[in-house]
């Protein structure tokens, strides 16, 4: 298992981009948290197969219909915890 933290800049907060994040990485199987940042990025942090993992970030390069990607900064790291579930956080 690896875990990835990545943050996503642009027009990505009012646009759904967290439940989106959700639904995608709880499909994937994935495990870990969103939130919103208040420099107006987005964080997730997400746990799984490298695979699933790298499906996650394509997804995060495209964002739901309203928002605007202009980056997404990855950063692979071993777990140094085990989340439960996918959540966002408010």
């Amino acid at each position: 298992m690896k875990e990835i933290k990545c943050k996503v800049s642009g027009k990505v907060q009012m646009v759904m981009f967290r439940d989106f994040v959700q639904r995608k990485a709880r499909s994937l199987g994935l495990r870990g948290t969103v939130e919103n940042l208040e420099d107006g990025s987005l964080e997730a942090v997400a746990q799984g197969k490298v695979e699933d993992l790298e499906t996650l970030i394509e997804h995060l390069h495209k964002g739901p219909f309203l928002a605007r990607v202009l980056r997404v900064d990855v950063s692979w790291r071993e777990p140094n915890e085990e989340f439960q579930g996918f959540k966002i956080i408010y």
